[in-house]
């Protein structure tokens, strides 16, 4: 079984998503290692970019905070060899497809698969584009996550066809934020998903309370939080480890 099987085979999956270097690449490792301990099944880290299109403002904030303080792609992936001295806890990479260019694509994923990165999300590279990345990604076993959104309809059964590891579902339009309402259009998608592929959905984008998080863990296999986490390290700063481990151990009750 594959990392990535393991990360949904004990029940639903939850998974936190903090972006490396926001307080402090110190602090991110602090806390990548803390919510392992608090029951993170996969644990979503972002790759600063300066221009993340899919972000809303709160994780816009930690990407510029992040290379304000100096963090590089270099230094995450140092960041990274130390965690797997003592963290086995799956990790994705979230980043944008200019990073990758930027830094190598195949140093990239050979760095990726060195330091023990078991998939990268890239919003910003469609299905049709996907062959920028995935020979890299098969060359170094690393899962090139797919997204599904509300928009995606007729192209949901092509890109599942074509899926690893796990599906990511964008639970509504828009850039990713806090939301009060999330629609029943996911639940549709995921059902779409299933009848082409037996396939672990979980779902992001806006989800940040415990009765929202219980209620997608109805129908989907696990459930992604970004912004609301980024939230309480803006809020605290150095001192956030606590609160976010304490967050992360609700919700992964809730669920």
């Amino acid at each position: 079984m594959s990392n990535l099987q393991q990360v949904f085979a004990n029940g639903k999956a939850f998974i936190p998503f903090i972006t490396a270097g926001d307080p402090s690449i110190e602090i991110t490792e602090q806390l990548v290692l803390e919510m392992a301990k608090a029951g993170a099944d996969l644990i979503e880290i972002g790759i600063p970019f300066s221009d993340p299109v899919a972000e809303g403002p709160v994780i816009q904030a930690a990407d510029y905070r992040a290379l304000s303080g100096g963090v590089t792609t270099d230094k995450i992936f140092t960041m990274m060899r130390r965690i797997r001295n003592s963290c086995n806890v799956p990790i994705a990479f979230m980043t944008y497809v200019n990073p990758i260019f930027t830094y190598g694509t195949d140093k990239f994923m050979k760095n990726c698969q060195e330091t023990g990165i078991d998939a990268i999300i890239v919003p910003d590279v469609p299905y049709e584009e996907r062959d920028e990345l995935m020979p890299f990604c098969l060359k170094y076993n690393v899962n090139l996550i797919s997204m599904i959104a509300p928009t995606s309809r007729n192209r949901i059964r092509m890109i599942t066809n074509e899926a690893q590891g796990f599906i990511y579902c964008v639970s509504s339009m828009g850039v990713t934020g806090v939301r009060q309402e999330i629609g029943n259009d996911v639940e549709k998608m995921i059902k779409i998903v299933k009848e082409v592929k037996d396939i672990p959905c979980a779902i992001g984008f806006g989800i940040s309370t415990l009765e929202q998080a219980a209620q997608m863990a109805k129908f989907a296999d696990g459930v992604i939080v970004g912004s609301a986490i980024i939230k309480i390290v803006e809020q605290y700063g150095e001192d956030c480890v606590p609160h976010v481990v304490e967050y992360v151990r609700m919700m992964k009750n809730a669920i």
